[in-house]
């Protein structure tokens, strides 16, 4: 066996291996995609955002 690293994409300090898949009315994903278009971010990232914030209630 030889020690050289595989080529491909690095692993990730934080990698998502939990796929989380919900359901939302159309006045939920409108205020989610407005968020996300105001701060340049994902769909994905704006739910990690707001999934944070309960952290601190």
């Amino acid at each position: 066996m030889s020690d050289k690293k595989k080529a491909g994409r690095p692993f990730s300090e934080n990698p998502k291996a939990v796929k989380l898949t919900v359901r939302v009315d159309n006045d939920t994903v409108k205020i989610l995609d407005d968020y996300c278009l105001r701060n340049n971010i994902s769909r994905a990232d704006g739910v990690r955002e707001g999934i944070r914030a309960l952290k601190d209630k």
